[in-house]
């Protein structure tokens, strides 16, 4: 993160680096998107993209629209997605593990699990394989294929071990604790579920705490531990209503059932934003309030103003 921003203040005022400047940009999207920053991710995707295309950088240039790509699957915007993965293979870009997350989306697993298995069988580098053995987990799993996806995770533990770097131990942690999970063993997927989000919560990347946060909700109920199952669920739903990832959204309300759903249909988030607007405070206030940002608490009065009907702060409050 902070070789990026340096390296990104640097090439600013120097435009005659256009294609070193434009590949810089993607991974800073790529450090904006982990730090939940999605927005600034991918207004400097598409500010790389516009450098690059017009250079001889292709690869650099497909690095862009999958980077881009990535951030819209997870906002949910899916036939954004599917162009931007279309435009990333055209360029010469893998679009996987990305491509295959978005058919998972699009209830279509088994065409991801294909896919999964066609790239995960012809990559060797190690280091490589550590971008797609998450996904490959997590799509073996969705498609009952809990052998694979052991053999998945327990080969991330021992390039984990190999490498011994605390992301690379958080990824494997996740991934046994997925597989454990899904084998119905909860005690023992729970403390490394734990193990892997002090790590991702730690390093600022509130996405991946947040999914982390539903598996460990998972894992309580599986126990009997009702309320602490709502106290992760609580925090993940509030987490993605920030981010506005709106697949794990449905995703969680799905896990949760309808008797969760707030009144009006409203999130809890939500409503403690039109308690902030019926107080008669200003957007700006609110999100003081709240911690959130500007454009966070917009979204929030827009969703609300669409739920419940109405085009004014005075309607939503009466």
């Amino acid at each position: 993160r902070e070789w990026t921003a340096a390296f990104a203040d640097w090439c600013r005022p120097q435009p005659q680096l256009g294609a070193f400047s434009g590949i810089c940009l993607v991974h800073r999207a790529e450090i904006l998107q982990v730090h939940g920053q999605w927005p600034e991710a991918v207004a400097e995707a598409q500010l790389a993209y516009r450098k690059l295309a017009v250079s001889p950088e292709r690869e650099a240039a497909a690095a862009a629209c999958y980077q881009e790509a990535e951030i819209a699957r997870l906002r949910g915007d899916l036939e954004v997605a599917e162009q931007r993965y279309r435009d990333a293979s055209q360029w010469g870009w893998e679009p996987q593990p990305g491509l295959a997350l978005l058919r998972l989306a699009q209830g279509r697993p088994e065409e991801a699990a294909a896919a999964m298995r066609r790239v995960v069988g012809t990559s060797g580098d190690p280091l490589l394989r550590t971008r797609l053995l998450p996904a490959f987990v997590e799509i073996a799993v969705a498609v009952g294929a809990l052998e694979e996806a052991r053999a998945a995770a327990d080969e991330l533990a021992q390039t984990a071990e190999q490498f011994a770097t605390e992301i690379l131990g958080a990824m494997a942690a996740q991934a046994r604790g997925l597989v454990l999970l899904a084998e119905g063993d909860a005690w023992a997927a729970a403390p490394l579920l734990r193990q892997a989000f002090s790590v991702w919560q730690q390093a600022g990347a509130p996405y991946l705490a947040a999914r982390l946060r539903v598996q460990l909700g998972r894992a309580c109920r599986a126990v009997g531990d009702e309320d602490s199952a709502r106290l992760e669920w609580d925090l993940a739903q509030r987490a993605f209503e920030d981010l506005g990832a709106k697949p794990d959204l449905a995703a969680l309300a799905a896990l949760r059932g309808p008797a969760q759903r707030a009144w009006g249909g409203l999130t809890p988030r939500e409503l403690e934003v039109l308690r902030q607007l019926a107080a008669g405070k200003t957007n700006r206030s609110i999100a003081g309030e709240l911690q959130l940002s500007g454009k966070t608490v917009d979204r929030h009065v827009s969703n609300i103003f669409d739920k419940l009907g109405v085009s004014s702060r005075a309607a939503a409050t009466a």
